[in-house]
């Protein structure tokens, strides 16, 4: 999990949360990433990919022989082990939520130290920084620990036993068995600092425990992953900005595609095709309330740019901000430049429309009713796509280039059409503007069987008049565009996977150094769960089923997924971890229990 040399590899980081922001927690104890209050703020402790002048929160013991972590079953507490020649130490840690009904501060992170055997002489080292820049915060010692200010954000750190710590020094400290080390920090950004004590914050990662717990008693799987569908789930909601609803990508900017090289990105924003994916996954699942906090999220964000959408917007539902490199920041691993904001904000991507209706008629389709806002937006994004399906766009994949008539973007614009027309019956709307919707809709159908397949190939391809191939297409026979047993979905299926297989079960999103960007990149996981989907849905299910237990043995040991990974050494690649990814992992096993009679 660690390297000799460098930062801790990416899946060896454990995430905790609180529905504002998220930590990722090193398995040697130490927090390098914590952005406050919200997921998109500069980070209080940046180490990770700002080095170590953008500071750390690390909790740690000597003379560790083995590691040993998992998260509370159905939970997202986290606990780490390690034991040394004389006993074991284990590292509990959360981030508390807020239940209601009480007074809070903003944040409160809460991590507690406890050991068996002998005692442990442990290592507490608390260095918050303003940004990857590594500004430091003022500070002032207040009875039991610590007061740090830095423009409108303030933390107060308590420790029991009570323990002389310095920002940016080493302290430490004996924990002897029945007598732990507990940390708190409470945080408070433009408001008055509410200061939680050491006893008081266990009390309260114990209740955010139990919440986790009956949350997770809703969840209605059993069938194939059960444990994975259930963490992934509980991914969803750590990455979920509760305040607006929103849906992050990742709690992280700029973890490489390509270590050492340029593909670093900033992730900490929200995708409507990230949630309408989410929106299926949540309503499958039996948790309706988060897949209608998903959907009027989407609705609420585009209300500014209506009707069109874009790409990706902010946790308030602004667009996204326009993209910049961080000077001076080392980068992860040494892959530069860090990036924060995203230039794909300013993209026109066609199939983002698709997955929106397609959410909308997902919650239709399980019963739902929309109300009369939310159809007059889903409509308005029928007519956009209506009146516009002939441009080129961008394509799913944002590449940093020249516009193309992307077949995978024409199947998501035939959905959304196809998709209003469905949800139409049951709602108000003029019969000339259903048949313009079915008119457009086949039209389209027309254009992408004759400009978009390729008879040679026998498969559907990346664009019109191009021979490459584009692993979107796998999700072919989820869109009943062609029936799923159709000799083009087969064909396409099988073109996919020969042409950007990265080893079974891994697939390329495209062909490898197509993109004009510096560098390579790993096999795109949402694509390899997207190609146990497609299996599933056209009766091979036993093949899928293989590949998906394949999948799931190759999360870190957490069960937590990046975006990428490495098909040589197996090494999770790009920010960590990531919602599509867990996203697709929830349909592909939805199409395998659907596959098996579940």
């Amino acid at each position: 999990m660690r390297r000799e040399d460098g930062p801790p590899v990416i899946a060896d980081y454990g995430l905790i949360g609180d529905g504002r922001t998220a930590a990722l927690c090193s398995s040697a104890g130490s927090i390098d990433w914590l952005c406050l209050p919200r997921f998109d703020s500069d980070p209080v402790f940046g180490k990770l990919v700002g080095g170590e002048r953008a500071g750390c929160f690390s909790i740690s013991i000597g003379d560790v022989v083995a590691i040993e972590r998992r998260y509370r079953s159905g939970s997202a507490v986290l606990e780490t082990t390690w034991r040394t020649p004389s006993g074991t130490a284990t590292l509990t840690e959360g981030m508390v939520l807020d239940l209601g009904g009480r007074l809070l501060p903003q944040a409160l992170l809460v991590r507690r130290l406890s050991c068996t055997g002998a005692p442990v002489r442990a290592r507490l080292f608390f260095d918050p920084r303003g940004g990857l820049s590594g500004d430091p915060f003022s500070v002032r010692r207040e009875p039991g620990g610590l007061v740090c200010t830095r423009g409108g954000v303030a933390l107060a750190l308590q420790i029991s036993p009570e323990t002389n710590v310095r920002p940016g020094e080493p302290a430490e400290v004996v924990v002897a068995p029945g007598r732990p080390l507990v940390v708190v920090m409470s945080v408070a950004d433009r408001q008055p600092l509410v200061v939680v004590r050491p006893e008081a914050g266990v009390r309260l990662l114990d209740d955010a425990d139990r919440w986790w717990r009956g949350w997770t008693s809703l969840i209605r799987h059993t069938g194939p992953g059960a444990d994975a569908v259930r963490r992934s789930l509980i991914v969803l909601r750590l990455l979920t900005y509760s305040p607006s609803g929103a849906p992050v990508a990742a709690p992280t900017t700029s973890l490489p595609e390509d270590v050492g090289g340029i593909r670093n990105w900033d992730y900490r924003y929200a995708w409507p095709r990230d949630a309408s994916i989410g929106i299926a996954a949540l309503l499958a699942t039996g948790l309706p309330d988060e897949a209608h906090s998903f959907l009027h999220w989407l609705l609420s964000a585009s209300r500014l740019t209506r009707p069109r959408l874009r790409v990706l917007y902010t946790l308030d539902g602004k667009p996204g901000p326009q993209e910049e490199e961080v000077p001076g920041a080392p980068g992860y691993g040494g892959s530069r430049p860090v990036r924060i904001g995203n230039g794909a904000t300013s993209q026109h991507q066609l199939d983002v429309y698709g997955w929106v209706v397609d959410a909308a008629w997902a919650v239709v389709r399980s019963g739902g009713r929309l109300d009369g806002e939310t159809w007059r937006t889903i409509a308005g994004f029928a007519d956009f796509v209506a009146g516009r399906w002939r441009e080129p766009d961008a394509g799913i994949w944002e590449i940093r280039g020249k516009e193309d008539q992307h077949v995978h973007s024409k199947f998501m614009a035939w959905l959304a059409l196809d998709r209003a027309v469905r949800i139409s019956p049951g709602y108000r709307a003029r019969r000339s503007r259903i048949e313009r919707w079915t008119r457009e809709r086949d039209a389209l159908a027309i254009q992408i069987r004759g400009r978009g397949f390729d008879a040679d190939l026998g498969s559907y391809v990346r664009a019109y008049g191009s021979r490459d191939l584009d692993a979107a297409l796998l999700l072919l026979p989820s869109l009943e565009f062609d029936p799923p047993e159709s000799d083009r979905v087969l064909g396409t299926i099988d073109a996919v996977r020969r042409s950007l297989s990265a080893g079974d079960p891994l697939i390329y999103r495209y062909r490898p150094g197509s993109d004009g960007l510096e560098g390579t990149e790993g096999a795109f996981l949402p694509c390899s769960f997207w190609l146990v989907q497609a299996l599933a849905l056209t009766g091979r299910r036993e093949e899928a089923r293989a590949l998906f237990e394949d999948l799931c043995s190759r999360s870190n040991d957490l069960g937590l997924f990046a975006e990428e990974i490495d098909p040589v050494t197996g090494s999770q690649l790009g920010n960590f971890p990531q919602a599509l990814t867990h996203a697709a992992l929830i349909q592909a096993a939805l199409a395998l229990q659907d596959a098996t009679g579940g």
